[in-house]
């Protein structure tokens, strides 16, 4: 029995211990265990893989994913960073800039600005074209000059007294339609996602006028096309008190957690610690520094539970937008 639960144990956990990590590589190859049916089964692997969200909001998403290992894991963690596509600033035509941004480093600047605009209802823009049409980009305008002030006060040494327009911001942006957008996309909808991402600072007298042209791209072929800022995963923790642990000793071990994971209850006038939601914790391992408490609970992670967390810099139509794409690139690849 013990013997059956050890060879569980090495299939299904990666074991945290005071001084190292055991399990952490998978077992479950065909012929690996007596009495185990590893072979490949597509029906298996359907009725196991789940998706589950967890948490979605403008800014990022949060979900789980079962029934998988690392690799396959990684391949949708990559894809989400390099094969999903959003709109971003490609061509910057400079007509004046007067500012002490050199034109090379505006560009990169601009290009990195996060673009409103759902990459579906665009085309990718043939290589070697070199004017844009309707159907392959956006396009945007950006002139502002910095004047003085003729109203501020006499003893002011305020930038923000002394001129006027002396920050350009993403709010000064203006989208330019080619051919039918205007009819296409209702007005508002073709914007910087935030109005006030500071591009330059100017000086009464100085100047940036530019046109720029936005099409669809990937992150793989460059950084400014990819949905999300950051895209990690990591195993669901799983926590097992060995033993009951009781009176003082539940409060310590409550402090040896991440907030929330351990949960102190009066049973019958005792307080006794109960484990209330591992997946809250970050593992720092803090419980093996406590003599009383190192062997009374056992630290692993689910081998085939991913939680996958993204924050999105919301390229077109925010957290949603990087998980679509996400179902689409894998499970459509044809847009089926």
């Amino acid at each position: 029995m013990a013997a059956a639960q050890a060879v569980e144990e090495m299939r299904t956990r990666v074991v945290l211990g005071e001084f190292g990590v055991r399990n952490v590589h998978t077992t479950d190859f065909p012929g690996n265990y007596s009495g185990y049916d590893d072979a490949w089964d597509q029906d298996r692997f359907e009725k196991n893989f789940r998706v589950d969200i967890v948490h979605l909001d403008e800014n990022s998403l949060e979900f789980d994913m079962v029934g998988i290992d690392a690799a396959i894991a990684n391949a949708f963690r990559r894809i989400l960073l390099a094969e999903v596509p959003t709109m971003a600033v490609e061509k910057v035509l400079v007509y004046n800039n007067t500012s002490i941004v050199q034109d090379e480093i505006l560009a990169h600047r601009l290009g990195l600005i996060p673009i409103h605009a759902d990459p579906r209802l665009f085309e990718y823009r043939n290589q070697g074209d070199e004017e844009g049409t309707e159907i392959d980009t956006l396009q945007f305008r950006l002139q502002v000059r910095c004047t003085q002030n003729p109203h501020a006060a006499k003893d002011s040494s305020d930038p923000n007294e002394l001129y006027v327009n002396h920050k350009v911001y993403t709010r000064h942006m203006t989208w330019v339609p080619l051919g039918n957008q205007a009819d296409l996309f209702p007005e508002g909808t073709i914007r910087p996602v935030h109005d006030d991402i500071l591009i330059a600072q100017l000086r009464p007298g100085q100047e940036i006028d530019l046109l720029m042209h936005c099409v669809k791209g990937i992150g793989k072929d460059h950084a400014k096309f990819s949905p999300v800022a950051t895209a990690s995963y990591r195993l669901l923790p799983d926590i097992t008190l060995l033993e009951p642990v009781e009176g003082e000793a539940a409060e310590e071990l409550r402090q040896c957690f991440s907030p929330g994971v351990i949960e102190v209850q009066e049973v019958q006038g005792k307080k006794v610690a109960r484990v209330a939601n591992p997946r809250l914790d970050t593992f720092s391992r803090e419980v093996f520094r406590n003599e009383k408490l190192k062997k009374a609970v056992r630290l692993a992670r689910v081998r085939d539970h991913y939680i996958l967390h993204l924050a999105t810099n919301c390229n077109a139509t925010g957290a949603q937008q990087p998980f679509m794409g996400f179902y689409f690139q894998t499970w459509h690849p044809k847009g089926q």
